[in-house]
C-alpha cells in the first residue's frame, strides 16, 4: 500500500479518536467549563446595578452567592474535562504508541542500521508523548479557549455593537498574528525534536560501551562526541525559544494596547449615559476575559509546537516503507524435512557501499551443511543474512527448497528457517517467554524436551518457578546457558533450514563441548550453515567455502579439500593446529 500524506493524517486520527460515548461526556465538560464562566459578568453586573438602586441585603447576598456557585462549578467543570481530556488522550496515543513499535519492528535492518536504539525509544515513545501533551492542551486550552472567546465576542456585540466590533477586530488581528507565528515556529521544533533524538541515541551508545570506554581510556572521545550532539540539541532549542519568546512579548504588547483602547470606549459610553455602572464593569470583566484564552494559546504554544514537531515526525517514521518487497503470490516452502539450499550468481552492496559479496555460488542438497571460513569481514555474516532474507541480493537468487526467497511466503521462511548467534537476546519475561518469543506456549512439555535436548533440564528443575521463572535480561544465566537456550528455542521450532554463528567461540572448554553436542543434535537431519571462528567445529560439515573480499574463493566437500594438501582449507587447518 503506497503511503500519502493524507492517508497518514486520517490515520493517525483514527488512532487518537474516542470512542462515542467518551466523547460526548468530553464535550458535556467542555461546554459546561465554557458556559459556567460566560454567567459570571453577568452576576456582577445584577450585583453592581441592584446595589446602586438600593437593593436590599438579602438580595445582594443570593446574587453573591449565585456569583461563587458559578464559579466553584467552573472550575469543577475544567477539572472534569481536564481528567476526561487526559484519560482519553493517553488511550489514543498508547494506540498509536503500539502501531509505531508493530511498524519499526518490521522494517528491514537497513532501517535499523541507519537509527541506533535511543533515537528509536524516542522516536516510538518521545514524539508520542508530545502528541499526547498536545491532545489535552488541544482540548483544554484550543477547544475550550476558543469557545470561551465565541461566547464573549457574541454577548459583548449583544452589549454594544461598536465596542463588541472593536473587539472584534483586535480578536482576529491576534488570530492571523499568531498563526503566522505558529507556522514559522514548527520547522525549528521539528529541527529541535531530531536534535534530541540525535542526542538521546550518542549517549545510549556512550552508555552501553561504558565498560570498552573505559578500559581502553577512550572517555575524552565519548564525551567530546556528546558535547558536539549536545550542542546542536542546544543550538535547536535556542532558536525555538527564542521565537515563542518573542511571540510571548509580542502579544502581551498588543493586548495591552487593545485592552486600554476597548477600556477608554467602555468609559466614554459609560458617560454619556448610553450603559449602566454594571454593564460597565461587565463589558470590563469580558475584557479581560477575552485575553485569557489567548494567553492560554500563548501558553501553550510550546506544547502545540512539540506536538506539530512529533506529528510530523510520527508521520515519517510511518512512511518508512520496507526496503524488501513483500512477494504478490506467497510461495510455500516445504512443510517439513530438510530444505536444500542454493544460492546462484549472488552479489549483494549495502546501501551507499561499495559492493560486498560478487558472484558467490552455493549449493546444499537437503541434510547436507556447510562451512563458511573466512577472515572477518570477508562476507560470510552477508552470506547468513541473505539465507534469512534479512536482505535481498542485487543480483542473482537464493533459493530455499527450490523457492526463490523473493517470492516465498514470509511466515513459512520464519517458520523453516532459524538462526543462532553469537550474541543471544534474552528478554525480560518468564522462561516460557524467552523460548517461544510470546507467542502462545501450547503443550509446556514440548518447552521440557527442548531445553532436554540441550541439557538444560537439570538447570530448569533447580529454579524456583520452572517455567514460569523471571528472567531479567541475562540475569542468573552464564554465557554458555544462554547460548543453549537460544538453541533450545531452534528445536522448538522444528526449522528445515540453520544458520549458526557460531556459538561456541567465547566459551570455557567445558561448556563449549556441550554446545557442540547440541550443535549436533539440532543439525541431525536438517540442513545447516554454520560461520566458523574455529576451524575445530567445522569437523563434520559435509561443504567447506572459504570467503575473501566477497568471493568464494574455494569450495568443495570437506574430505576433498582436506585431503588435498595445496587447498586453502588445508592450509588453514595446518595453520591453526585443527585436527584434520
Amino acid at each position: 500500500m503506497t503511503y500519502t500524506e493524507n492517508s497518514g493524517k486520517t490515520s493517525l486520527l483514527h488512532s487518537l479518536r474516542p470512542s462515542g460515548r467518551a466523547a460526548l461526556a468530553l464535550t458535556a465538560a467542555i461546554s459546561a467549563a465554557t458556559a459556567l464562566p460566560l454567567l459570571a459578568p453577568q452576576l456582577t453586573r445584577r450585583f453592581v446595578d441592584d446595589a446602586i438602586a438600593g437593593a436590599g441585603t438579602g438580595r445582594l447576598t443570593l446574587i453573591a452567592l449565585g456569583y461563587l456557585g458559578v464559579a466553584v462549578a467552573g472550575q469543577g467543570a475544567r477539572v472534569v474535562t481536564a481528567w476526561l481530556a487526559s484519560r482519553l488522550a493517553w488511550d489514543g496515543t498508547n494506540r498509536l504508541r503500539e502501531r509505531l513499535t508493530g511498524h519499526a519492528l518490521r522494517l528491514d535492518l537497513a532501517f535499523h542500521g541507519r537509527h541506533g536504539p535511543g533515537e528509536m525509544i524516542e522516536r516510538v515513545d518521545g514524539d508520542v508523548v508530545a502528541v499526547a501533551r498536545f491532545v489535552v492542551t488541544f482540548l483544554m486550552d484550543v477547544v475550550a479557549s476558543v469557545l470561551l472567546l465565541i461566547g464573549v465576542l457574541v454577548i459583548v456585540l449583544t452589549v454594544d455593537v461598536r465596542i463588541g466590533t472593536v473587539l472584534l477586530v483586535h480578536s482576529l488581528l491576534a488570530a492571523y498574528g499568531m498563526t503566522r507565528a505558529q507556522r514559522l515556529s514548527v520547522q525549528p521544533e521539528v529541527r529541535a525534536r531530531a536534535a534530541t533524538a540525535a542526542m538521546i541515541g550518542v549517549l545510549e551508545e556512550r552508555v552501553a560501551g561504558a565498560e570498552d570506554l573505559r578500559a581502553n581510556g577512550a572517555g575524552r572521545y565519548a564525551v567530546n562526541r556528546f558535547h558536539h550532539a549536545a550542542a546542536a540539541w542546544y543550538r535547536a532549542e535556542r532558536r525555538g525559544a527564542m521565537i515563542g519568546s518573542g511571540l510571548v512579548a509580542a502579544t502581551s504588547v498588543a493586548f495591552a494596547a487593545g485592552t486600554a483602547l476597548i477600556l477608554g470606549l467602555a468609559a466614554w459610553t459609560s458617560l454619556s449615559g448610553a450603559l449602566s455602572v454594571g454593564t460597565t464593569v461587565l463589558l470590563f470583566q469580558y475584557t479581560l476575559m477575552i485575553r485569557t484564552p489567548f494567553e492560554r494559546l500563548i501558553d501553550q504554544l510550546r506544547e502545540m509546537q512539540d506536538a506539530m514537531a512529533g506529528l510530523a515526525r510520527v508521520r515519517a517514521l510511518l512512511a518508512e516503507r520496507r526496503t524488501l518487497p513483500q512477494p504478490v503470490a506467497r510461495r510455500p516452502l516445504p512443510a517439513t524435512g530438510p530444505l536444500a539450499l542454493e544460492l546462484d550468481g549472488v552479489s549483494f552492496a549495502y546501501p551507499d557501499d561499495e559492493e560486498v559479496l560478487t558472484d558467490v555460488s552455493l549449493s546444499l542438497a537437503p541434510g547436507e551443511t556447510l562451512g563458511l571460513v573466512g577472515r572477518t569481514g570477508s562476507g560470510k555474516t552477508t552470506i547468513a543474512r541473505l539465507v534469512l532474507r534479512l536482505y535481498d541480493p542485487v543480483r542473482g537468487s537464493v533459493r530455499i527448497g527450490g523457492v526463490d526467497l523473493r517470492e516465498a511466503d514470509p511466515d513459512d521462511l520464519r517458520r523453516r528457517v532459524r538462526a543462532v548467534t553469537q550474541d543471544v537476546q534474552l528478554f525480560g519475561g518468564t522462561v516460557r517467554d524467552n523460548l517461544t518469543l510470546f507467542r502462545p506456549a501450547g503443550d509446556d512439555d514440548r518447552l521440557r524436551a527442548a531445553l532436554a535436548e540441550v541439557g538444560l533440564d537439570e538447570w530448569l528443575a533447580r529454579l524456583p518457578h520452572g517455567l514460569d521463572t523471571e528472567l531479567s535480561g541475562s540475569t542468573g544465566l552464564s554465557a554458555g546457558e544462554a547460548q543453549l537456550l537460544a538453541l533450545a528455542r531452534a528445536f522448538l521450532a522444528d526449522p528445515g533450514l540453520v544458520v549458526l554463528d557460531e556459538a561456541s567461540s567465547r566459551l570455557d572448554p567445558a561448556t563449549e563441548r556441550r554446545i557442540e553436542r547440541s550443535v549436533d543434535r539440532l543439525l541431525d537431519g536438517r540442513t545447516g550453515v554454520i560461520i566458523a571462528h574455529r576451524l575445530s567445529s567445522l569437523a563434520r560439515v559435509d561443504k567447506i567455502a572459504v570467503v575473501a573480499d566477497g568471493r568464494v574463493v574455494e569450495y568443495g566437500h570437506r574430505a576433498d579439500l582436506v585431503a588435498d594438501p595445496g587447498s586453502r582449507f588445508s592450509r588453514l587447518l595446518e595453520l591453526a593446529g585443527a585436527a584434520r
